[in-house]
C-alpha cells in the first residue's frame, strides 16, 4: 500500500521554456534574449510639466518600474524630455525613458534633436504614423532617426488604432474567399500583420532586428492571448505583453493576470505592462506592483518578500492576525528601497501571519519566519517558527511589536553583511 511506485509520473508544473527572442538594449536595460521579463509603466502626466514627469518617473522606478514610457505629443513636450533626463539623473534615477509618439513624431524627433537622443527608446504607432501616401514617409523617418541616435523602437500596434487601408485590404480577401472567416479573426489577423510588416519595413531601411520590439495590444483577455499567439509563432522579435485598456480596480487586475498569465505560462513575452486606470487622484506606481505580482507569483521574478495571510473563518473572529498582516506587508513595503541596499536577497523571504491552529503552524514552518496567531477558543499564545523550527511563544498586547521586531533581526542574521 505504501509503494510509490504504481503511481503516474508527476506533471511539470514549471512554466513553458521562453521563445527564444532577439536580444534588445534598451538603455542599460536587456529586452529579450533570454533576460528576465521586464517590467514597464507610463507616466500620466502632461511631460510639458518638468517637475511633475520628474516626480512621477522618479516614483514608478522607485518602486520598480525597469522602463517608463512618456507622451511626446507636441513641441512643448519634445523641449522638457532633455530637462527631464537630466534632473532624474541628478536625482540619481537612471531608468530608460521611452518616448510615445503617435500622428507627428517624425516632425518631433526632426525639430528636436535633444529630444530624440535623450530618450531610450521610440514607441511607433503603425496605425496612425501617418495615412495614405504620408504613411510610409513619415514611418522612414523615425526609422532613420533611431537608426541615427542608436535607439531602439517599439512597433506597437493597436485594436483601438488599427491601420484601417490593411483591415480593409483582409476584409476584402476575406469576403471573396470559399471558406470566409470571422470579422474579428480578420482582424487579429490585420493586427499582426500591421507589426510584422512594419518590422520588416523598418529592417529594410537598416534598422537591425536587435533594436525592435514587438507589440499587439487589444483590450479583450481571449484576443490577447490569440494575437500574441499568432505573433510569437511567427517571429523571433522581442515582445512586450499588455492589454491596452485593463480598466480600473479589480476588474483591470484581474483582466491582465488572466491574459498576461496565461502567456507568460506559454513561455510569450519579454517585457510587461499592466494598464491600470487609476483612481481619481490614484497613485500610478499601483499598475508596477501588479505587475511584479504576476512575475513573481508566478515565479519568473522576484521583488519583494511574500507574506502568506491566512484568509480568516469562523476560527479568526479576532482581527488581530489581519491587522498584523496588513502592518507586516505595509512595513516590508515601505523599507525595501532602503533593504534592497542593505540586503542582498531580502526580496526571497517568505513570511507567514496565519489566524489559527488548523493551518497555522505547518504553513509558519514552511515559512522563513511565522506566526501562528490564537483563534477563536484557543489559548492566547502565538508560537514563532524561524526556518521550521518553533523559536518562541508570544503572548499578551505586544504579540505583534515582538513578532516584527524577531523578522528585523532574522532580516539581519540572514541577509546582513556579515552573514
Amino acid at each position: 500500500m505504501n509503494d510509490i511506485s504504481c503511481l503516474p509520473a508527476p506533471v511539470e508544473a514549471a512554466p513553458q521554456k521562453r521563445h527564444r527572442t532577439v536580444p534588445v538594449k534598451v538603455g542599460h536595460v536587456q529586452v529579450g534574449g533570454g533576460a528576465p521579463i521586464v517590467v514597464q509603466s507610463m507616466t500620466n502626466t502632461d511631460t510639458a510639466d518638468i517637475d511633475g514627469t520628474v516626480a512621477q518617473v522618479a516614483a514608478l522606478a522607485r518602486q520598480g518600474s525597469e522602463l517608463v514610457r512618456i507622451t511626446v505629443d507636441r513641441d512643448e513636450a519634445a523641449a522638457a524630455v532633455p530637462h527631464i533626463r537630466e534632473k532624474l539623473l541628478k536625482r540619481g534615477v537612471n531608468v530608460p525613458l521611452v518616448g510615445d509618439f503617435h500622428y507627428i513624431g517624425h516632425k518631433l524627433l526632426a525639430d528636436h534633436p535633444a529630444c530624440a537622443e535623450a530618450l531610450d527608446k521610440y514607441r511607433i504607432n503603425p496605425g496612425n504614423v501617418g495615412f495614405k501616401d504620408k504613411r510610409d514617409k513619415q514611418f522612414s523617418a523615425i526609422v532613420e532617426m533611431a537608426i541615427k541616435h542608436d535607439k531602439a523602437v517599439r512597433i506597437g500596434a493597436n485594436w483601438g488604432s488599427l491601420d484601417q487601408e490593411l483591415l480593409t485590404h483582409l476584409m476584402d480577401i476575406n469576403a471573396g474567399a470559399a471558406n470566409p472567416i470571422d470579422a474579428r479573426s480578420v482582424t487579429r489577423e490585420a493586427m499582426v500583420q500591421s507589426a510584422l510588416l512594419s518590422a520588416e519595413r523598418a529592417v529594410e531601411i537598416g534598422l537591425p532586428k536587435h533594436k525592435i520590439i514587438l507589440s499587439a495590444k487589444v483590450s479583450g483577455v481571449q484576443d490577447l492571448i490569440s494575437v500574441y499567439r499568432m505573433l510569437a509563432a511567427r517571429s523571433d522579435y522581442a515582445i512586450h505583453l499588455g492589454l491596452t485598456e485593463a480598466g480600473m480596480g479589480s476588474k483591470g487586475i484581474v483582466a491582465s493576470s488572466a491574459a498576461l498569465g496565461i502567456l507568460l505560462q506559454e513561455g510569450i513575452g519579454d517585457t510587461i505592462r499592466v494598464s491600470l486606470t487609476p483612481e481619481p487622484n490614484g497613485d500610478r506606481t499601483v499598475e508596477v506592483k501588479v505587475a511584479q505580482e504576476i512575475l513573481q507569483t508566478m515565479g519568473f521574478r522576484t521583488f519583494v518578500p511574500l507574506v502568506a495571510a491566512c484568509p480568516g473563518c469562523g476560527r479568526t473572529t479576532s482581527t488581530v492576525f489581519q491587522e498584523l498582516a496588513r502592518d507586516i506587508q505595509d512595513w516590508i513595503s515601505t523599507s525595501m528601497p532602503e533593504w534592497k541596499t542593505r540586503y542582498v536577497g531580502v526580496e526571497n523571504l517568505n513570511v507567514a501571519v496565519m489566524g489559527c491552529i488548523v493551518n497555522g503552524p505547518g504553513e509558519s514552518k514552511h515559512a522563513d519566519i511565522g506566526i501562528s496567531l490564537p483563534g477563536t477558543g484557543e489559548t492566547p499564545t502565538a508560537p514563532v517558527f524561524i526556518d521550521g523550527q518553533k523559536a518562541a511563544t508570544l503572548r499578551g498586547p505586544t504579540i505583534a511589536a515582538e513578532f516584527k521586531t524577531m523578522v528585523a533581526e532574522y532580516i539581519e542574521k540572514r541577509f546582513g553583511a556579515s552573514h
